[in-house]
């Protein structure tokens, strides 16, 4: 069965953490866990906070191409493995009215001043491919920036 990004989006809603892959200034591909939250509708945009001072934030200032890999049920109790892989173009954002818009309770455990916190960034990843494999089905969807559920 072929998926649509809105079934995507709904397998996602399970998912709490992503590994998020940069790559560095000496050509590795550093991966490190993001939360996904779980609360969030996926429309072909992730987003992640972020200190400005971290590795991950300088990878990205230096080669935007990131990668995303989720893995949702395992097969377990007679559910079928889910598993999906985004390649995608990061994008740095200060904004407080975006920060503030994608902000979540719970979040205050890493930056106890909110978006207040001094050096705090959002990391808006946009999919460009989406590979997926579910069950026994794999495909892949392409995006352009326009696309939308």
């Amino acid at each position: 069965m072929t998926m649509t990004l809105e079934d995507l989006s709904e397998k996602m809603r399970d998912i709490d953490f992503a590994m998020l892959s940069t790559h560095t200034e000496g050509g590795a591909i550093s991966l490190r866990p993001m939360s996904n939250n779980r609360e969030v509708d996926f429309d072909g945009d992730s987003w992640f906070f972020a200190h400005e001072s971290t590795r991950m934030v300088n990878d990205i200032k230096c080669n935007p191409k990131i990668g995303l890999a989720y893995q949702g049920s395992s097969g377990l109790l007679g559910m079928r493995p889910f598993f999906l892989a985004i390649e995608g173009l990061a994008a740095l954002i200060r904004d407080k009215a975006t920060l503030a818009e994608h902000w979540t309770k719970g979040l205050e455990r890493w930056w106890p001043d909110g978006i207040d916190t001094p050096g705090l960034v959002l990391i808006r990843v946009t999919a460009e491919r989406l590979h997926y494999w579910n069950g026994e089905d794999e495909g892949e969807l392409l995006l352009t920036p326009a696309t939308t559920i």
